[in-house]
């Protein structure tokens, strides 16, 4: 029997007859978990502006949604929602004041293993702890729920904005994250999808770890400390993404295999601290190194059509970092366009098609695009500062000078390092109109 005080429209659902029910719920009336635990199958739960104060649990499959002003506040204590029924629906709630005990995962909505099916959108959460935390469970939606983080805490003591462990299936769409640790965290999760999100202001934007078969699409970075961190992890594929002032790294790669990185930007990655970023905080740090993309012991990967620009390092390859594909990519403006230091060549050129360099001074007699002499982006002077670092007081010496001199005439001297054959005489349309 169903209480009377609630109020009640019944749905007839499909030819079995089965019925649902709206329940709509005050702060005044009957505590929420109550209402919760009256909750049947397939009903609606509205909640009405107010403040619910409290930690709450979903054991049935409903859709819990909140009018303007409907607030969950979990009295800085424990997880403030945590779903535990399969195909359950959340959105629409202003959910606040969670626990900020870490190692409990204290979280503002906390999807457990058995919710498979949930979705969770439209929510927006400011979290002590982590924002949302999907715990093995399959084939979730998380979608449009924008969540910050307590800047009252140190960095590294708050939890990530969003974060995915042992997880299959999910549909990771639309997100805004700010101000937490970091905004996307990727554990031991395979299959899943990271579509359209806004990741800023804080450690990582989005973080990989022994992740397999992901795809990280048209996410925004922005001002973090690094966007893209890709670790121990193999099959991704990873287009269409931008990074913008982020400082570190824009997409570091570290023991990362057979993935693609694709038609993605990486821009304004700077040394230092940037002007308006958590500099007091921990996410942003002197001396930052800015790199637009990091590679560390990473093999057969497909690494084309992305832009670097105004940059300290366009790329930096190193600890074994070979058998990469590289073509059409774009190096502008960055200070230094490529750091390796290896002891074989490394062709950066693909069917007859290589990459373009802003400060390549070759030719095109033939006019068809490709420059007619190689581009190497690197020298013995180049190894020699980076090996021995107090060696940049030589750099205007005329010793330097002649060594470099002997190295163009006598490119038999020249060390190996990467060599792009095939040139691009021009920036392609597409990234020409992202710089404007």
């Amino acid at each position: 029997m169903r209480p009377i005080w609630l109020l009640s429209v019944f749905l007839f659902l499909g030819s079995a007859g089965v019925q649902a029910a709206e329940l709509v719920a005050s702060p005044d009336e009957r505590p929420l978990q109550a209402v919760l635990d009256t909750a049947e199958s397939g009903d609606r739960v509205r909640l009405s502006a107010g403040v619910y104060s409290g930690n709450f649990v979903i054991d049935e499959p409903i859709t819990l949604s909140g009018d303007d002003g409907a607030i969950l506040d979990g009295q800085g204590r424990g997880s403030v929602l945590t779903v535990e029924a399969p195909g359950a629906h959340v959105s629409g709630l202003h959910i606040r004041n969670d626990g900020a005990n870490i190692t409990d995962m204290d979280s503002g909505i906390f999807v457990a293993k058995s919710a498979a099916g949930a979705v969770i959108e439209n929510n927006r959460i400011e979290a002590r702890g982590f924002g949302i935390w999907l715990d093995g469970v399959a084939d979730v939606r998380v979608e449009a729920n924008r969540i910050s983080g307590d800047t009252s805490l140190r960095s590294q003591d708050r939890g990530n904005g969003l974060q995915l462990y042992n997880v299959t299936g999910a549909e990771i769409i639309g997100n805004e994250v700010w101000q937490a640790r970091d905004g996307i965290y990727i554990d031991v999760s395979n299959g899943n999808r990271l579509i359209g999100n806004r990741l800023r202001d804080q450690r990582y934007g989005v973080h990989y770890m022994f992740s397999q078969d992901n795809v990280v699409r048209d996410n925004v970075t922005r001002n973090n400390r690094l966007g893209y961190a890709l670790m121990q992890s193999r099959n991704l594929e990873v287009v269409g993404n931008r990074s913008i002032r982020d400082q570190n790294y824009g997409f570091l790669m570290n023991y990362i295999v057979d993935s693609v990185i694709a038609e993605n930007v990486s821009i304004e990655a700077q040394r230092g601290v940037t002007p308006g970023t958590e500099a007091g905080d921990g996410h942003a740090i002197s001396g930052a190194e800015g790199k637009a993309l990091f590679v560390y012991n990473s093999l057969f990967n497909e690494i084309r059509d992305n832009l670097f620009a105004h940059t300290e390092i366009g790329i930096h390859l190193t600890a074994g970092s070979e058998d990469n594909e590289f073509h059409g990519n774009a190096f502008v403006a960055n200070r230094t366009q490529v750091k390796y230091v290896a002891v074989r060549q490394q062709e950066w050129s693909h069917e007859g098609r290589g990459n373009y360099w802003s400060d390549y001074l070759g030719w095109d007699l033939s006019g068809d695009g490709i420059g007619d002499v190689p581009y190497e982006p690197n020298d013995s002077v180049d190894r020699l500062v980076w090996t021995y670092p107090m060696a940049k007081v030589l750099m205007n010496s005329p010793a330097v000078q002649v060594l470099r001199w002997v190295q163009r005439e006598f490119p038999v001297l020249r060390p190996p390092g990467v060599k792009d054959s095939h040139p691009l005489m021009s920036l392609p349309d597409r990234m020409a109109e992202i710089l404007q």
